[in-house]
């Protein structure tokens, strides 16, 4: 959390990013709710059996809780940018440890939004049968598994990462102390 350290000089970089969170989180609140009004219309009014019914309204259900996720996404985000450009002191943790909890559930929510607009796809094939559904579950199953975990590669590249930040803060106190002390 480094741009809490000159909200002034990082705020506008942050703000940007959140902002495009916001963005992404409003296309795919939208598309899902399209999504939900598109397909009740297949729903409503049916007078077939109840099987294709029950395949129909369970796509429903997840474009409505991917919207619904999105939406509360852009609830987070919205609150995060404004209180990311607040100032705040030095050793002022529970505002910065509010502001970073805040922007984790956006993070959560955007991440169950995702999740619902994945589970549609196996559903939608599950209008075709069972043999398409099986077979895209088993390959959302191994996508999912690559993109939820990390290799020890990446966890190395982002251990180096933080501790080369820290040695520069840590460097950066140092050599202002040091020009405090000469002068």
């Amino acid at each position: 959390m480094q741009f809490f350290q000159d909200p002034l000089k990082n705020g506008v970089l942050s703000v940007q990013t959140i902002r495009n969170n916001i963005m992404a989180s409003t296309l795919l609140a939208t598309t899902a709710i399209t999504l939900h009004d598109t397909s009740s219309k297949l729903v409503y009014g049916n007078k077939t059996s109840i099987l294709p019914s029950i395949k129909c309204f369970s796509i429903l259900i997840c474009f409505l809780v991917a919207f619904l996720c999105n939406v509360q996404s852009i609830r987070y985000y919205a609150h995060v940018s404004f209180l990311v450009t607040v100032p705040t002191w030095k050793d002022n943790n529970p505002s910065i440890e509010y502001v970073a909890r805040n922007l984790n559930r956006g993070s959560l929510f955007w991440s169950l939004g995702l999740r619902a607009f994945y589970m549609s796809f196996p559903l939608f094939l599950w209008i075709f049968g069972p043999i398409p559904m099986f077979t895209s579950c088993c390959i959302m199953t191994f996508i999912l598994y690559f993109l939820d975990t990390t290799t020890s590669f990446t966890r190395h590249l982002h251990n180096n990462s933080s501790k080369q930040n820290t040695d520069n803060v840590e460097s950066a106190g140092q050599s202002s102390s040091t020009a405090v002390e000469t002068t």
